[in-house]
């Protein structure tokens, strides 16, 4: 079954409702890029009036992992996955409509086919970058996922 952003946000309401209550939306997920948005609000506000770093992280951190999710049902194999890292840059105000964009897909491909053909876990570094309705680059995001193959 294809992973698509409809799915992704059905998943969040249930299993990620904080994400979903601050208005974290999947909006594009495919072999590429998945691309995420969040619109500055009062429930995801921080009191500067702009939006919780937090809240970007959990924008920025599921445009990653929706890609390594995708490409493992893609896969037919078992992965385990996990956050080992993160850091992030903060730029400019998160204020308005941000979007995340990553655009890893190939490196998780690389990634993925040598944990299957060595059999050892492996760390994926991806970059998920935020930016406002004008293009100017808000927050910037850093995940190091470690996934490891799990044996049947």
């Amino acid at each position: 079954m294809k992973l698509t952003p409809k799915k992704l946000n059905s998943f969040m309401l249930f299993k990620l409702p904080s994400a979903f209550i601050c208005g974290v939306r999947a909006k594009t997920l495919n072999n590429e890029c998945c691309v995420v948005t969040v619109k500055h609000k009062w429930i995801n506000q921080n009191p500067f009036k702009s939006m919780f770093w937090a809240v970007q992280g959990m924008a920025a951190e599921l445009t990653t992992g929706a890609i390594i999710i995708s490409k493992i049902r893609q896969s037919n194999r078992r992965f385990s996955m996990l956050v080992t890292a993160n850091n992030a840059t903060f730029i400019k105000k998160g204020t308005g409509k941000i979007t995340f964009t990553c655009n890893d897909g190939q490196l998780v491909d690389r990634v993925l086919a040598k944990a299957i053909k060595t059999k050892q876990g492996q760390i994926i570094k991806m970059e998920s970058v935020g930016k406002n309705e004008e293009g100017i680059i808000v927050s910037a995001f850093n995940f190091e996922w470690s996934v490891k193959l799990k044996e049947v």
